[in-house]
């Protein structure tokens, strides 16, 4: 319960620290907390909400997976590939097939994981290379560019409903589906049981390896998604795309308070997480700061969200000492 209230206050402080940024960005650029600019952000910032609640369900369980992008990368090309030859494949179908091939990828991390016991970021370092190695395979290094896509392809996610465009849309899904998953659902539970000790999750008859190949696959599964929402915004596909990616997808986990221990984070958290990164990454021009300093600071923000939330553990673990030695 104490752990839950700390999650909660730390997403309060995060909403706050979000809230004042756009302030101070505001004083430059009185545009910038406008709704429309503040709707345009949230748009910018939909896969990398998206990204960020498939890693959380990973790192819930004491895992990483560092292989995203490079998913995201693989499955976006496949997908430019085919609706590039195959212009007569209708988008659903292509969307489809974009989430199970990215499952499908999640399934060969977790597959490492579970049954050859390999640490996950060995893994998924792996994979993230041979990822990217497959994209030049099968496109010869070669870019697809949008005069190759069809209009179908690259509208869709700029379509709008009820005024908010698709690609925001399946963010907000993203988010109802990932809460109701992760707290009203044996899974869900299973994922913070593992977290919090994986060796009590086993007597409470919970499958440890099984549970941690569903996080990837969940995981692998967004990545799809996200790579043909990507490649169909941007309307562009090539070897290096969402380069780097995965620093961004972690960076936005770390800041929203989800424990790379393992066991602790809210979808709330992971949402502000990303959304904060998604601000700066706005803000930056408009303060007249390189965007090359966007690394720099996540990496920061990153830094300064790991020391706080060990500090948190350690007052936590503290204050469960002095109760057990009153206690006793």
């Amino acid at each position: 319960m104490n752990n839950w209230r700390r999650l909660i206050t730390r997403d309060v402080v995060l909403g706050v620290a979000l809230l004042a940024v756009i302030a101070l960005v505001s004083t430059r650029a009185a545009d910038f907390s406008s709704v429309k600019n503040l709707a345009s952000v949230f748009n910018d910032s939909s896969i990398l909400i998206i990204l960020a609640l498939g890693q959380m369900a990973v790192i819930l369980t004491r895992c990483i997976d560092l292989s995203m992008a490079s998913n995201l990368a693989l499955v976006g090309m496949t997908v430019a590939m085919l609706n590039s030859n195959f212009a007569a494949i209708p988008i659903p179908i292509l969307v489809i097939i974009a989430i199970i091939m990215g499952a499908m990828l999640g399934l060969v991390n977790g597959l490492l994981v579970w049954q050859l016991e390999i640490p996950p970021i060995v893994v998924t370092l792996g994979t993230l290379t041979i990822f990217r190695g497959i994209i030049f395979l099968i496109s010869d290094g070669q870019w697809i560019n949008a005069h190759e896509m069809s209009p179908a392809f690259k509208a869709f996610p700029r379509s709008s409903i009820l005024g908010v465009t698709v690609l925001s849309w399946s963010a907000i899904v993203a988010i109802i589906l990932f809460a109701v998953l992760l707290t009203r659902t044996a899974a869900g539970r299973a994922f913070y049981a593992i977290g919090g000790n994986p060796n009590a999750a086993v007597y409470t008859g919970i499958n440890v390896g099984r549970s941690r190949c569903l996080a990837f696959v969940l995981a692998g599964a967004v990545s799809g998604f996200a790579g043909y929402l990507w490649v169909a915004r941007y309307a562009v596909a090539y070897v290096d795309i969402a380069g780097g990616f995965e620093l961004d997808i972690v960076a936005a986990c770390v800041i929203g308070g989800v424990s790379i221990a393992g066991g602790l984070g809210t979808v709330a958290g992971a949402t502000l997480g990303a959304l904060f990164l998604g601000v700066i990454k706005n803000a930056l021009p408009v303060i007249n700061i390189s965007p090359f300093w966007q690394l720099a600071i996540s990496g920061s923000a990153i830094l300064i969200a790991v020391g706080f939330n060990a500090q948190s553990e350690r007052r936590t673990g503290r204050i469960i000492l002095k109760k057990a030695e009153q206690s006793s």
